[in-house]
């Protein structure tokens, strides 16, 4: 029975404590005012803004991030305790008063630079130094000129070529000789070259020169 009694009692002071003690933190935050706190994040130089900075409230779940001009705006509760963090730069906190007449705070914040020095590490590619001087002296070198040779070789060279886009000096000849073309249209017919004499004379005097028997 009176096992039974002491239980039940346990049982109410627990049920007490969990209603009064959110009830309690509740009536604390409603007595509480509002401030809105605002402000600019500038480097460790204060000349340039920082952007990006992680802005919040760790207990109140609350936070958002300075802007492109390092301005940020958030709603905070007085007593409440703001974290500013960002890769590379100190962590900093700031507490807000207990008693704030104006319902506005404006900061200027200055972060520092976090430099943290790191033990050098030198990666082998080996286990032991014996071991990469045999796998060095067991390196089948390829000579160099031999690459350039074969990259050179006229075969090599005609494949480039064939598979090479035009080049800017061929595409404008092009474009002139297809505007060319276009006006001869306009104006009359294309010339035949079979029927200008010119080009029989050029015919004739490369058939005197031997220029055909040398190809």
């Amino acid at each position: 029975m009176k096992n039974s009694l002491l239980i039940n009692a346990i049982f109410i002071v627990v049920l007490g404590v969990l209603f009064i003690v959110p009830q309690a933190k509740a009536q604390d935050a409603q007595d509480k005012k509002v401030i809105q706190l605002s402000g600019i994040i500038l480097n460790a130089d204060s000349t340039d803004a920082v952007a990006g900075v992680n802005i919040y409230v760790p207990t109140k779940g609350r936070g958002t991030s300075s802007g492109r001009f390092g301005y940020f705006s958030m709603p905070v509760l007085e007593g409440d305790s703001v974290v500013f963090s960002f890769i590379g730069l100190k962590r900093q906190v700031f507490k807000v008063p207990q008693k704030v007449e104006d319902d506005r705070i404006s900061l200027i914040l200055t972060m520092q630079v976090d430099e943290i020095a790191l033990a050098e590490v030198e990666v082998m590619p080996y286990p032991t130094e014996e071991e990469f001087k045999q796998a060095v002296i067991a390196m089948n070198v390829v000579d160099p000129m031999s690459i350039s040779r074969a990259n050179m070789s006229p075969e090599m060279l005609l494949r480039w070529a064939e598979s090479m886009p035009a080049s800017s000096n061929e595409n404008f000849r092009y474009f002139q000789q297809t505007q060319m073309l276009q006006n001869q249209d306009l104006y009359g017919p294309r010339p035949l070259r079979l029927l200008d004499p010119f080009a029989w004379g050029q015919f004739i005097r490369s058939i005197k020169r031997g220029d055909l028997k040398s190809k």
